[in-house]
């Protein structure tokens, strides 16, 4: 049988109100008796009722996460790296992580609901944000608790940590052009993501600003996975004037288009340069090395969830809205244009 609060109470000839206060960290018991009956439930290996714990505090001390993907991506690892910066802060205050993933639309929607009216979290985390997003409408609408990594577009009202993705494109174009290349091909994410959209409006701008443009045939689409991304960058090699340099709007493409380049027999770096963007742990590992804009995603994680933990206990965080400076990390795909 389970050690109870009872047991302890009988062992240590304390009220069971006492016992119970000590060891929820009660202020109005002495430090003697606190000692005490501590040292006798650890010996008597007392474990908490965690989930009368919860039903009593009205709260499930758990934060759901729900995918946006379309199959099992947790070998991406932009997620890996995210979800353990979401689980270094749910631990630390002592909080369960529900994760699942649905694709975006109805069916990740009605996960959304049947997680919030099932009390089965008391909050979520919200990962690739879109321009219109019916799950920051729902959970607003519902009063649920939620902090986004991302933003959409017009009046912001949620908390969110978000990284300047079109200042970190620009970042990159310029070390392109500075580098000599005029032709730049640019892989874009979905645009249904509001961080594709300053991602490509990045590349755009500062390709302007450069007297340079984004032809038609040099602006592709990928689905974020590295496969998308050697497919788009075999047909940008393919065309009569392929582009110098090849910008992915994310590292898994990158690593695809990189692929492609050596498949072809050609260097990446020399006969074609190539950047991306996360500086996921692999980039630094790639052959040779990507060019990528750092985004801290472990520190993100981290820190959104604990936002939303504070929220959730009804503290006031000290801000709820962070906008992040990327850096640009030269490595050695970009290296010079070639006469290719």
């Amino acid at each position: 049988m389970p050690v109870t609060i009872k047991d302890i109470a009988k062992r240590t000839g304390k009220s069971i109100t006492t016992v119970s206060r000590a060891l929820h960290g009660y202020n109005d018991v002495s430090p003697e008796t606190r000692e005490l009956i501590v040292r006798v439930a650890n010996e008597m290996g007392y474990t908490p009722n965690l989930l009368a714990q919860r039903l009593q505090k009205q709260r499930t001390d758990t934060i759901g996460f729900i995918l946006p993907t379309f199959g099992p991506r947790f070998s991406d690892p932009f997620f890996s790296e995210f979800l353990a910066g979401i689980g270094s802060s749910a631990t630390k205050y002592g909080f369960d992580i529900l994760v699942s993933t649905q694709p975006p639309g109805e069916k990740e929607l009605e996960a959304y609901r049947k997680k919030v009216t099932g009390r089965q979290v008391d909050g979520f985390v919200l990962v690739r944000t879109r321009c219109h997003d019916p799950r920051i409408q729902y959970l607003r609408e519902t009063r649920t608790p939620f902090v986004a990594f991302g933003r959409t577009e017009g009046e912001i009202d949620y908390p969110y940590v978000d990284e300047d993705g079109a200042s970190g494109m620009r970042l990159v174009v310029e070390h392109l052009v500075r580098l000599g290349h005029q032709r730049i091909a640019y892989i874009s994410p979905p645009l249904i993501f509001t961080f594709a959209r300053d991602r490509l409006r990045g590349v755009q701008e500062t390709l302007s600003d450069a007297g340079l443009t984004l032809p038609d045939m040099y602006l592709v689409y990928g689905d974020l996975t590295q496969r998308s991304g050697k497919v788009q960058a075999q047909a940008l090699l393919d065309l009569f004037e392929p582009p110098t340099a090849i910008i992915a709007g994310n590292d898994l493409m990158a690593f695809g288009v990189m692929s492609a380049i050596q498949e072809r027999g050609w260097k990446v770096g020399k006969d074609i340069a190539v950047a991306g963007f996360d500086d996921i742990p692999m980039s630094e590992a790639t052959h040779p090395p990507l060019t990528t804009v750092h985004q801290p995603i472990y520190q993100i994680g981290s820190l959104v969830t604990e936002i939303l933990i504070k929220i959730i206990l009804g503290e006031t965080p000290e801000q709820t809205q962070y906008l992040m400076k990327p850096r640009l990390i030269i490595r050695q795909s970009c290296g010079a244009q070639s006469d290719h």
